[in-house]
Protein backbone atom coordinates (compact mmCIF):
# COMPACT_ATOMS: atom_id res chain seq x y z
CA UNK A 1 0.00 0.00 0.00
CA UNK A 2 2.07 3.35 -1.00
CA UNK A 3 0.63 5.46 1.98
CA UNK A 4 1.87 4.15 4.94
CA UNK A 5 2.30 4.88 8.58
CA UNK A 6 6.35 4.55 8.83
CA UNK A 7 5.98 5.60 13.21
CA UNK A 8 3.76 7.20 15.42
CA UNK A 9 4.50 8.68 19.07
CA UNK A 10 2.59 10.47 20.83
CA UNK A 11 3.71 14.07 19.85
CA UNK A 12 4.15 13.60 16.35
CA UNK A 13 3.04 10.98 13.32
CA UNK A 14 5.30 9.98 10.28
CA UNK A 15 3.56 8.91 7.12
CA UNK A 16 4.95 7.90 4.36
CA UNK A 17 3.43 7.78 0.67
CA UNK A 18 5.72 5.84 -1.93
CA UNK A 19 5.04 6.42 -5.73
CA UNK A 20 1.57 8.60 -5.12
CA UNK A 21 -1.46 8.29 -7.81
CA UNK A 22 -4.44 10.86 -8.11
CA UNK A 23 -6.12 9.13 -6.04
CA UNK A 24 -3.40 9.11 -3.30
CA UNK A 25 -3.33 12.77 -3.55
CA UNK A 26 -6.90 13.53 -3.39
CA UNK A 27 -7.03 11.39 -0.02
CA UNK A 28 -4.12 13.76 1.39
CA UNK A 29 -5.66 16.96 -0.05
CA UNK A 30 -9.23 15.82 1.94
CA UNK A 31 -7.24 13.83 5.13
CA UNK A 32 -4.73 16.21 5.54
CA UNK A 33 -6.20 19.71 3.93
CA UNK A 34 -3.26 20.11 1.96
CA UNK A 35 -3.42 22.58 -1.55
CA UNK A 36 -3.65 20.25 -4.27
CA UNK A 37 -0.75 22.58 -6.01
CA UNK A 38 1.61 21.31 -3.54
CA UNK A 39 0.66 17.53 -4.37
CA UNK A 40 0.69 17.84 -7.77
CA UNK A 41 4.74 19.17 -7.54
CA UNK A 42 5.49 15.50 -5.85
CA UNK A 43 4.67 13.75 -9.01
CA UNK A 44 5.99 15.93 -11.55
CA UNK A 45 9.40 14.36 -12.42
CA UNK A 46 11.76 17.08 -13.41
CA UNK A 47 10.71 19.62 -10.72
CA UNK A 48 13.25 21.45 -8.81
CA UNK A 49 13.73 21.53 -5.00
CA UNK A 50 11.68 24.56 -3.25
CA UNK A 51 10.08 25.56 -0.32
CA UNK A 52 6.38 26.90 0.31
CA UNK A 53 4.28 27.60 3.00
CA UNK A 54 0.76 27.42 2.39
CA UNK A 55 -1.91 27.58 5.06
CA UNK A 56 -0.10 26.47 7.71
CA UNK A 57 2.01 24.05 6.12
CA UNK A 58 5.22 23.69 5.57
CA UNK A 59 6.39 21.97 2.06
CA UNK A 60 9.87 21.09 1.53
CA UNK A 61 10.43 19.65 -2.14
CA UNK A 62 13.98 18.10 -1.87
CA UNK A 63 15.86 15.96 -4.63
CA UNK A 64 18.62 13.06 -3.12
CA UNK A 65 21.13 11.49 -5.30
CA UNK A 66 20.09 8.03 -6.74
CA UNK A 67 22.79 5.18 -8.01
CA UNK A 68 20.10 4.12 -10.89
CA UNK A 69 22.87 5.02 -13.95
CA UNK A 70 21.08 6.26 -16.86
CA UNK A 71 22.51 6.68 -20.43
CA UNK A 72 21.37 10.51 -20.53
CA UNK A 73 22.72 13.09 -18.62
CA UNK A 74 20.21 15.43 -19.47
CA UNK A 75 18.09 16.46 -16.40
CA UNK A 76 18.40 16.53 -13.25
CA UNK A 77 15.83 13.94 -12.85
CA UNK A 78 17.95 11.77 -14.28
CA UNK A 79 20.80 11.37 -11.52
CA UNK A 80 18.42 12.15 -8.97
CA UNK A 81 14.69 11.50 -7.47
CA UNK A 82 11.83 14.13 -5.38
CA UNK A 83 11.10 13.75 -1.80
CA UNK A 84 8.74 15.79 -0.63
CA UNK A 85 8.50 17.09 3.17
CA UNK A 86 4.87 18.19 4.87
CA UNK A 87 4.98 19.63 7.85
CA UNK A 88 1.85 19.74 10.13
CA UNK A 89 0.83 20.14 13.74
CA UNK A 90 2.32 17.06 14.92
CA UNK A 91 2.46 15.54 11.39
CA UNK A 92 5.17 14.69 9.15
CA UNK A 93 4.27 13.44 5.98
CA UNK A 94 7.00 12.31 3.11
CA UNK A 95 6.14 11.69 -0.52
CA UNK A 96 8.55 10.01 -3.10
CA UNK A 97 8.15 8.39 -6.36
CA UNK A 98 11.04 5.71 -5.75
CA UNK A 99 11.99 4.05 -3.10
CA UNK A 100 14.19 6.08 -0.86
CA UNK A 101 17.08 5.47 0.47
CA UNK A 102 16.92 8.40 2.93
CA UNK A 103 14.07 7.52 4.41
CA UNK A 104 14.76 3.78 5.39
CA UNK A 105 17.94 4.66 6.61
CA UNK A 106 16.10 7.24 8.79
CA UNK A 107 13.91 5.07 9.50
CA UNK A 108 16.32 2.12 11.21
CA UNK A 109 18.05 5.08 12.93
CA UNK A 110 14.64 5.98 14.86
CA UNK A 111 14.04 1.63 15.68
CA UNK A 112 17.46 1.78 17.64
CA UNK A 113 16.80 5.47 19.10
CA UNK A 114 14.20 7.08 21.21
CA UNK A 115 11.60 8.69 19.27
CA UNK A 116 9.70 10.06 22.16
CA UNK A 117 12.40 12.53 22.89
CA UNK A 118 12.54 13.46 18.76
CA UNK A 119 10.15 16.55 17.71
CA UNK A 120 9.20 16.72 14.38
CA UNK A 121 11.35 19.20 13.60
CA UNK A 122 13.87 17.12 14.59
CA UNK A 123 12.49 14.24 12.50
CA UNK A 124 12.75 17.04 9.44
CA UNK A 125 16.22 17.85 10.05
CA UNK A 126 17.60 14.48 10.31
CA UNK A 127 16.01 13.74 6.45
CA UNK A 128 17.33 16.94 5.19
CA UNK A 129 21.19 15.62 6.49
CA UNK A 130 20.21 12.29 4.72
CA UNK A 131 19.39 14.19 1.68
CA UNK A 132 22.49 15.77 1.81
CA UNK A 133 24.42 12.70 2.75
CA UNK A 134 23.25 10.89 -0.57
CA UNK A 135 25.38 13.47 -2.45
CA UNK A 136 27.99 13.34 -0.77
CA UNK A 137 28.76 9.48 -1.07
CA UNK A 138 27.90 10.53 -5.38
CA UNK A 139 30.77 13.14 -4.79
CA UNK A 140 32.87 10.36 -3.12
CA UNK A 141 32.27 8.00 -5.68
CA UNK A 142 33.19 10.65 -8.47
CA UNK A 143 36.35 11.35 -6.81
CA UNK A 144 37.55 7.68 -7.01
CA UNK A 145 36.40 7.72 -10.85
CA UNK A 146 38.47 10.51 -11.68
CA UNK A 147 41.26 9.60 -9.68
CA UNK A 148 41.18 6.09 -11.73
CA UNK A 149 40.74 8.23 -15.13
CA UNK A 150 43.72 10.17 -14.30
CA UNK A 151 45.77 6.99 -13.81
CA UNK A 152 44.31 5.33 -16.97
CA UNK A 153 45.70 8.49 -18.98
CA UNK A 154 48.67 8.79 -18.02
CA UNK A 155 49.42 5.48 -17.85
CA UNK A 156 47.69 4.85 -21.16
CA UNK A 157 45.84 1.93 -19.76
CA UNK A 158 42.43 2.16 -21.87
CA UNK A 159 40.89 2.51 -24.76
CA UNK A 160 41.46 7.11 -26.01
CA UNK A 161 37.96 7.03 -27.37
CA UNK A 162 36.27 5.55 -23.93
CA UNK A 163 38.00 7.88 -21.54
CA UNK A 164 36.48 11.06 -23.51
CA UNK A 165 33.28 9.66 -23.00
CA UNK A 166 33.91 8.90 -19.76
CA UNK A 167 35.45 12.21 -18.93
CA UNK A 168 32.42 14.03 -20.45
CA UNK A 169 30.39 12.00 -18.55
CA UNK A 170 31.64 12.68 -14.91
CA UNK A 171 31.73 16.95 -15.84
CA UNK A 172 28.20 16.63 -16.52
CA UNK A 173 27.38 13.98 -13.42
CA UNK A 174 29.36 16.91 -11.47
CA UNK A 175 27.15 19.77 -13.10
CA UNK A 176 23.82 18.01 -12.48
CA UNK A 177 24.45 17.56 -8.92
CA UNK A 178 26.35 21.23 -8.27
CA UNK A 179 22.95 22.50 -9.81
CA UNK A 180 20.62 20.39 -7.94
CA UNK A 181 22.92 21.56 -4.51
CA UNK A 182 22.76 25.46 -5.30
CA UNK A 183 19.03 25.67 -5.85
CA UNK A 184 18.23 23.59 -2.62
CA UNK A 185 19.36 26.71 -0.81
CA UNK A 186 16.26 27.69 -0.77
CA UNK A 187 14.69 25.01 1.00
CA UNK A 188 17.63 24.23 3.44
CA UNK A 189 17.87 27.85 4.57
CA UNK A 190 14.02 27.69 5.43
CA UNK A 191 15.02 25.22 8.37
CA UNK A 192 15.52 28.21 10.09
CA UNK A 193 12.24 28.86 10.63
CA UNK A 194 11.40 25.24 12.37
CA UNK A 195 11.85 24.97 16.21
CA UNK A 196 15.43 24.35 15.98
CA UNK A 197 19.03 25.38 17.47
CA UNK A 198 21.03 27.47 15.34
CA UNK A 199 23.96 25.02 15.51
CA UNK A 200 21.82 22.01 14.35
CA UNK A 201 20.54 24.28 11.02
CA UNK A 202 24.39 25.31 10.96
CA UNK A 203 25.44 21.74 10.47
CA UNK A 204 22.88 21.43 7.36
CA UNK A 205 24.04 24.69 5.70
CA UNK A 206 27.91 23.59 6.38
CA UNK A 207 27.18 19.94 4.77
CA UNK A 208 25.73 21.48 1.91
CA UNK A 209 28.62 23.85 1.17
CA UNK A 210 30.90 21.06 1.25
CA UNK A 211 29.44 18.92 -1.14
CA UNK A 212 29.17 21.67 -3.92
CA UNK A 213 32.64 22.50 -3.10
CA UNK A 214 33.36 18.86 -3.58
CA UNK A 215 31.39 18.71 -6.70
CA UNK A 216 32.91 22.08 -7.90
CA UNK A 217 36.74 20.46 -7.25
CA UNK A 218 35.15 17.35 -9.08
CA UNK A 219 34.24 19.78 -12.12
CA UNK A 220 37.20 21.50 -12.33
CA UNK A 221 39.49 18.86 -12.07
CA UNK A 222 37.94 16.90 -14.85
CA UNK A 223 38.08 20.24 -16.91
CA UNK A 224 41.77 19.80 -16.40
CA UNK A 225 41.96 16.26 -16.88
CA UNK A 226 39.80 16.72 -20.57
CA UNK A 227 42.60 19.72 -21.45
CA UNK A 228 45.59 17.29 -20.45
CA UNK A 229 43.88 13.84 -22.29
CA UNK A 230 43.34 16.02 -25.95
CA UNK A 231 47.11 17.85 -25.15
CA UNK A 232 48.67 14.14 -24.53
CA UNK A 233 46.45 13.20 -27.54
CA UNK A 234 47.73 16.27 -29.67
CA UNK A 235 51.27 15.30 -29.10
CA UNK A 236 51.31 11.37 -30.01
CA UNK A 237 49.72 13.24 -33.06
CA UNK A 238 53.00 15.57 -33.50
CA UNK A 239 55.21 12.35 -32.71
CA UNK A 240 53.42 10.49 -35.71
CA UNK A 241 53.75 13.74 -38.05
CA UNK A 242 57.50 14.10 -36.96
CA UNK A 243 58.35 11.06 -37.46
CA UNK A 244 57.03 10.64 -40.98
CA UNK A 245 58.62 13.81 -41.24
CA UNK A 246 62.03 12.32 -40.84
CA UNK A 247 61.50 9.91 -42.80
CA UNK A 248 60.70 11.95 -45.68
CA UNK A 249 63.81 14.06 -44.91
CA UNK A 250 66.52 10.69 -45.70
CA UNK A 251 64.00 9.27 -48.54
CA UNK A 252 62.95 12.10 -50.93
CA UNK A 253 66.63 12.86 -52.32
CA UNK A 254 67.40 9.39 -52.94
CA UNK A 255 63.78 8.59 -54.32
CA UNK A 256 64.60 11.71 -56.35
CA UNK A 257 67.81 9.98 -57.63
CA UNK A 258 66.32 6.80 -58.44
CA UNK A 259 63.22 8.70 -60.29
CA UNK A 260 66.37 10.15 -62.64
CA UNK A 261 67.58 7.08 -63.19
CA UNK A 262 64.23 5.52 -63.58
CA UNK A 263 63.81 7.70 -66.57
CA UNK A 264 63.54 5.48 -70.20
CA UNK A 265 65.94 7.87 -72.20
CA UNK A 266 68.57 6.75 -74.39
CA UNK A 267 71.03 9.81 -74.21
CA UNK A 268 72.36 8.53 -70.14
CA UNK A 269 75.84 8.11 -70.00
CA UNK A 270 75.57 7.09 -66.68
CA UNK A 271 73.98 3.69 -67.69
CA UNK A 272 77.43 2.97 -69.51
CA UNK A 273 79.13 3.32 -67.10
CA UNK A 274 80.90 -0.09 -65.86
CA UNK A 275 80.46 1.09 -62.24
CA UNK A 276 77.48 3.13 -62.57
CA UNK A 277 74.99 1.46 -59.92
CA UNK A 278 77.99 0.97 -57.19
CA UNK A 279 78.42 4.80 -57.50
CA UNK A 280 74.88 5.75 -57.50
CA UNK A 281 74.10 3.36 -54.41
CA UNK A 282 77.01 5.50 -52.69
CA UNK A 283 75.47 8.64 -53.21
CA UNK A 284 72.22 7.54 -51.87
CA UNK A 285 74.03 6.66 -48.93
CA UNK A 286 76.14 9.33 -48.78
CA UNK A 287 73.43 11.39 -49.27
CA UNK A 288 71.53 9.80 -46.14
CA UNK A 289 74.57 10.05 -43.51
CA UNK A 290 75.00 13.73 -44.35
CA UNK A 291 71.46 14.15 -43.44
CA UNK A 292 71.45 12.27 -40.45
CA UNK A 293 75.10 14.25 -38.98
CA UNK A 294 73.09 17.50 -39.93
CA UNK A 295 69.60 16.82 -38.02
CA UNK A 296 71.47 15.48 -35.04
CA UNK A 297 73.93 18.81 -35.33
CA UNK A 298 70.56 20.35 -35.35
CA UNK A 299 68.95 18.42 -32.52
CA UNK A 300 65.88 17.80 -34.55
CA UNK A 301 65.76 14.20 -33.57
CA UNK A 302 66.45 12.32 -30.61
Amino acid sequence: MPIEQKYKTANWEWIDVTAPTEEDLQFLHERYHINSLLLEDTIDPNHLPKYEEVDGVKFFLTRESTDLEKRTLNNISDISSKLGIFLLPKLIITTHRTKSKSINEVFEELKKDHPENITRDQLALRLALKIIKTFDDESNSLLEVMDAMENEIFLKTTNHTNQIRRLYKLKRKSGLNTRILTISSEWISKFRTLELEDVQVMDLLDKQKDVITDFDHVNAQTVNLISMFLALSDQKANQVMKLLAIYSVYFLPITFIAGVYGMNFDNMPELHQKHGYYYTIGLMILIVVVTFIYMRRKKWQG
